[in-house]
C-alpha cells in the first residue's frame, strides 16, 4: 500500500460536504436557563432559514443513588421537561404562520455533554447549538459547550 493510499484509508465517518445548502438537522439543549431559551431562539431561526429540522433536546439529569436525599427528583425532572414541552409548545403556537418550523422534542437521561452527544449522534445532527453556561464552575473544568467543541464532531454555536 502506497502512503497516498493509507492516508485516505483513515478518513473521518464525520464528513461535511463541500457545496450542500446547510444543515438538515439542528441540535438545540435546552434545560429551562434563560440563555438555552436564547439558544432555542436563535436555533429556531437558523433552522427556518435552513428549512432544517429543529430537534430540541432536554438531557434529564441522572444522579447516584442518595444523592437526592429522599427528594422526588426523577419526578422534578420529568416536570421540568414537561413544562419545557409546554413552553414550546406554546411558543410555536404563537409564532405559526409567522415562521414555519419542523421540529421535535427529545429527553434523553446522563449528563449534559454526555446526552447532547447522544443525541447528536442518534438524531444525525450537522450542527448544535447551547447556551452559554451561567454556573461560575464552567469557566475552570469547561462548560459543556467548550467540551462538544473540543469533541470536533460537529459545528457547535454557543448562544450568550
Amino acid at each position: 500500500m502506497t502512503e497516498q493510499q493509507g492516508q485516505h484509508s483513515h478518513s473521518h465517518a464525520h464528513r461535511f460536504e463541500r457545496g450542500t445548502d446547510g444543515p438538515k438537522v439542528i441540535v438545540v439543549g435546552v434545560d429551562g436557563s434563560d440563555s438555552s431559551l436564547r439558544a432555542a431562539a436563535y436555533a429556531g431561526g437558523l433552522a427556518r432559514r435552513q428549512h432544517a429540522l429543529l430537534a430540541v433536546v432536554y438531557v434529564q439529569p441522572v444522579l447516584a443513588a442518595g444523592a437526592a436525599l429522599g427528594a422526588p427528583v426523577a419526578e422534578t425532572t420529568d416536570e421540568i421537561a414537561e413544562d419545557l414541552v409546554t413552553y414550546i409548545r406554546e411558543a410555536a403556537e404563537r409564532v405559526k404562520g409567522i415562521f414555519e418550523v419542523r421540529w421535535e422534542f427529545h429527553t434523553f437521561r446522563g449528563d449534559p455533554y454526555g446526552g447532547l452527544v447522544k443525541a447528536a449522534d442518534e438524531l444525525k445532527a450537522d450542527a448544535v447549538v447551547v447556551g452559554a453556561s451561567e454556573q461560575a464552575g464552567h469557566r475552570i473544568i469547561g462548560s459543556v459547550a467548550v467540551r462538544l467543541v473540543k469533541a470536533g464532531r460537529w459545528p457547535v454555536t454557543v448562544v450568550p
